[in-house]
C-alpha cells in the first residue's frame, strides 16, 4: 500500500514505517530534518571561497545549496557534518568547528 510523506512538523513512529522500510515515493528526504545529529559544523568562509563548486558534488546530504551559479551558506537542516566538504575544498574556504547547542 503507498502511503503519504507526513507533513514535516509530524513525527513518525515506527509501527508507521513500511515492511523494510521501503521508500514508496521520491523526494522524501527534504522532510527529514537530519542536521541535529551533527558533532561538529562547517563553517564557510566566503571570503576565500572561489565559487569552484567542487563541495558541492560531494556533499552526500546535498547541504551545500546554489544560486545563479554561486555556492550559498550551507543547510543547517540537513547537513550532518561528515567533513568531506572541508576535505575537498581547495581553498581551505571551509572549516570545522564542534558545534555550540
Amino acid at each position: 500500500m503507498k502511503t503519504k510523506a507526513k507533513d514535516i512538523n509530524e513525527k513518525i513512529t515506527w509501527q508507521e514505517l513500511t515492511t523494510g522500510v521501503e521508500i514508496y515515493e521520491p523526494a522524501t528526504s527534504l522532510l527529514v530534518e537530519t542536521g541535529d545529529w551533527r558533532v561538529d559544523v562547517p563553517v564557510f568562509k566566503e571570503d576565500k571561497c572561489k565559487q569552484c563548486l567542487l563541495c558541492v558534488p560531494f556533499c552526500p546530504d546535498s547541504s551545500i545549496p546554489v544560486k545563479d551559479g554561486k555556492r550559498l551558506d550551507f543547510d543547517f537542516k540537513h547537513c550532518k557534518g561528515c567533513g568531506i566538504c572541508v576535505e575537498v575544498c581547495p581553498f581551505d574556504a571551509i572549516d570545522f568547528v564542534k558545534e555550540e547547542k
